[in-house]
């Protein structure tokens, strides 16, 4: 009974000579069958000598001697590939200042980190919470630079006090704005949750330019407002100033002009405060003059005053039948110091006092 066929089948690959790659399929192979035999079958001598031909598997060279059989080290339905070696000039690979090819090649092989998409981050940055990097969801909120936040996280960052540096500016709750996105229909039922403008049509995915009513929270695209032209919200009907309109996400220009009118609005915010605390003393200031005994716009000495010098200072003059030494006794002491002299080494102890 003659024994079963053993075959052996590799891939070979050859990306500097733009051939596709090739499977071959070995029955039975000889145990002696080695890489240099291939080589031999894949070109022939008088076309590309064989010293210039190498292969490689898993970005590790081979050399000739290695066997094609059930044992070699190559494992069946191996991908081999197959380099042409350029000798002399430099740059060949012959010297590469590592102590070995293979610490060259691994140096290679490290796959570098990709970069960032652009449309990613630009999808990102409308469609998931500024903050938490989660997807939009309902209650949602945007601040007054035209940031778009899950009510829920920027709430607890700001309980926490956990909020970065970044958005240091909001302090509470009259720092955001609750907006309405309007959901494309069918959308959730895929399974990811997108937005477009309910007059215009258009996506919300930061091709288009869009707005929030702030007097509303209704958000309309640029070209829904230019379509429609009207005063009011074109959902629910409720009037709006120009000023009301908060672009979401805007370029660097209309972030920094939201900034400095955020700027402006903390800056009259803080002058009322003062104003207000400025108030409050003067309040405090006639309480001080009613106890001063100026209420009434009497003086402490019986004349009455007009109603500007209201807040004159008291001043304490003596009786017309008191003397000014009687006088000054009640409140300072009379009786005056004796006339003595102290030495320079004690002066608790005066001379004369014994």
């Amino acid at each position: 009974m003659e024994p079963a066929s053993q075959n052996f089948q590799i891939f070979v690959r050859f990306p500097e000579f733009r051939i596709p790659t090739r499977a071959l399929i070995f029955q039975n192979p000889n145990p002696n069958l080695t890489l240099h035999h291939l080589k031999s079958s894949l070109f022939p001598t008088n076309s590309i000598p064989h010293s210039s031909l190498f292969f490689t598997l898993n970005g590790k060279p081979l050399p000739d001697s290695t066997p094609l059989s059930q044992k070699s080290p190559i494992a069946p339905l191996s991908t081999l590939t197959l380099h042409l070696r350029f000798n002399g000039g430099g740059g060949d690979g012959g010297a590469t200042g590592a102590e070995s090819r293979d610490c060259y090649l691994n140096m290679y092989a490290i796959k570098k980190p990709d970069k960032a998409d652009p449309n990613e981050m630009r999808l990102s940055k409308w469609l998931n919470c500024s903050l938490s990097n989660e997807p939009l969801r309902h209650p949602v909120v945007i601040d007054k630079l035209g940031n778009l936040f899950n009510k829920e996280a920027l709430v607890e960052g700001l309980l926490k006090k956990s909020l970065p540096k970044q958005y240091g500016y909001i302090k509470g709750l009259k720092d955001m704005i609750a907006v309405d996105l309007a959901e494309i229909p069918g959308a959730r039922e895929v399974g990811t949750v997108k937005f477009q403008c309910p007059i215009a049509g258009v996506e919300f995915n930061g091709n288009y330019k869009f707005f929030a009513l702030k007097s509303c929270g209704h958000v309309m695209s640029a070209k829904g407002f230019k379509e429609v032209k009207s005063s009011a919200c074109l959902i629910c009907h409720k009037e709006f100033a120009e000023s009301d309109k908060l672009v979401i996400n805007g370029s660097e220009d209309e972030v920094k002009e939201l900034w400095e009118k955020l700027t402006e609005e903390k800056a009259k915010a803080n002058n009322g405060k003062k104003s207000k605390k400025l108030r409050n003393g003067d309040a405090k200031g006639e309480e001080v003059a009613k106890l001063a005994g100026t209420k009434h716009g009497i003086e402490g000495n019986g004349v009455k005053s007009n109603g500007k010098e209201s807040t004159k200072k008291f001043k304490a003059t003596a009786p017309a039948n008191a003397t000014k030494a009687v006088y000054d006794s009640i409140f300072t002491s009379s009786k005056k110091k004796s006339d003595f002299k102290e030495t320079y080494s004690c002066r608790s102890l005066p001379l004369g006092r014994n």
